[in-house]
């Protein structure tokens, strides 16, 4: 069973990485671009303020329309804004007077007032360049200092938050994904310990009953040779569990195989040796024996006996029951196992075919894991539960694909 991740595992990581950058520049420049954008409206903003105070320059008597101007357009000015000599020299001490929505200390007055609009002069002229106000002369009698808007400031930094939340959220993804990883394939193997002691402990426990009965029966020579044959049916059995390992990982070789024949072999295997195991179950089968399959025998007979084992351990009552029913639809074979067995809580429908689960009182190991991969990896099927009542049983279904018909 292989294990690795291997270039594939790597390939997806190279491209969620590639994927996770692209968005990153996608969404840096498209903010940029925003933000280029609204710095070039503020920038006419402060143009046309400037602009106002050249006509008014150039005006006696300033008419109503430029009033409308100050009061609509100008007053709304949602970005520092300081207005100075055309020295670039801070003339005002007033508060209030010649800059806004440049926030200070509302003590702040005279020459205090004066020097710290002139450090932040210094600062807005490392943002922007000033925009000149020229008189009539020609000449360059003030400047105008503005800066970002606090809008365009939040926007500049909003990718790279962006982007140091997103590199958080894969380092804690990254980092639960690869506990989980780790979790299943640490289950994984644990399962498959328990699997393998689960497919030895049948034959092997059988070999000992066979071995017992043989020194109590060595002297009657019929009842050798019986207990030879079924000894034989043992050390066979245990020699398809070593290819049947074998197989995972590796793909399989399907055949034209009949179902039926293939669940009564390993019906007659499981209920001859039902009374050593101490339990008084009837395995039964119903279907046409000449219905065939797409089948690889060795790891299809594993799934039946997996089902089997699940539906004994599920089986708490004195008159047990396993039923195979067998049948045609369309060009699928179908299969349904039911028991009479303790049943599956709804919740855990799912959960019984994850690697690893299992509980005390059934036992689910790595076996359905395995079933649902024979038959849904390999036979190209499906394996599910149909129906699952608590205290009254558990109906799973099987679905092949069914051989080509002859005609």
């Amino acid at each position: 069973m292989k294990m690795t991740g291997g270039p594939a595992s790597m390939n997806i990581k190279l491209a969620l990485i590639v994927i996770g950058a692209a968005i990153a520049f996608g969404t840096l420049y498209y903010t940029q671009n925003i933000v280029v954008r609204l710095q070039e409206r503020e920038k006419e903003i402060v143009k046309l303020y400037a602009s106002s105070l050249e006509y008014i320059a150039n005006t006696e008597s300033p008419n109503s329309d430029l009033t409308f101007i100050f009061q609509n357009i100008i007053q709304r000015i949602d970005f520092p804004l300081i207005l100075t000599d055309g020295n670039g020299k801070v003339t005002t001490t007033v508060a209030g007077s010649g800059y806004k929505n440049i926030p200070h200390k509302p003590d702040l007055k005279g020459i205090e007032l004066k020097n710290f609009l002139s450090e932040k002069v210094k600062l807005l002229a490392s943002e922007h360049a000033p925009i000149d106000i020229k008189f009539p002369d020609g000449k360059v009698h003030q400047k105008i200092y503005f800066g970002d808007s606090e809008i365009i400031t939040r926007l500049r930094y909003y990718p790279y938050l962006q982007i140091i939340f997103a590199l958080l959220f894969l380092i804690i993804a990254y980092s639960s994904f690869s506990y989980i990883k780790r979790s299943e394939q640490s289950n994984i193997w644990v399962g498959m310990s328990k699997e393998t002691a689960h497919q030895l402990g049948t034959p092997i426990s059988s070999l000992m009953g066979w071995n017992e009965m043989l020194k109590m029966n060595f002297t009657n020579q019929d009842k050798v040779l019986d207990i030879s044959d079924e000894i034989n049916s043992d050390l066979t059995r245990l020699n398809k569990i070593t290819k049947r390992f074998s197989k995972i990982g590796s793909k399989p070789e399907l055949h034209d195989e009949s179902p039926y024949i293939t669940i009564e072999r390993v019906a007659n295997y499981f209920q001859r040796r039902l009374p050593q195991l101490g339990k008084n179950v009837l395995i039964s089968i119903q279907g046409d024996k000449e219905l065939k399959a797409k089948m690889n025998n060795e790891l299809f007979e594993w799934v039946i006996e997996n089902l089997i084992k699940n539906a004994l351990d599920a089986i708490e009552i004195q008159d047990g029951k396993i039923n195979f029913s067998i049948g045609e639809n369309h060009d699928k074979i179908e299969i349904e196992v039911s028991d009479n067995g303790k049943g599956i809580e709804a919740g855990r429908k799912k959960d019984i075919f994850r690697p690893g689960y299992s509980t005390k009182r059934r036992g689910w190991g790595l076996g359905l894991s395995l079933s649902k991969r024979i038959i849904e990896d390999y036979h190209k099927g499906k394996i599910f539960v149909k129906e699952s009542i608590i205290n009254e049983g558990t109906v799973f279904k099987i679905i092949l694909n069914e051989s080509e018909k002859i005609t």
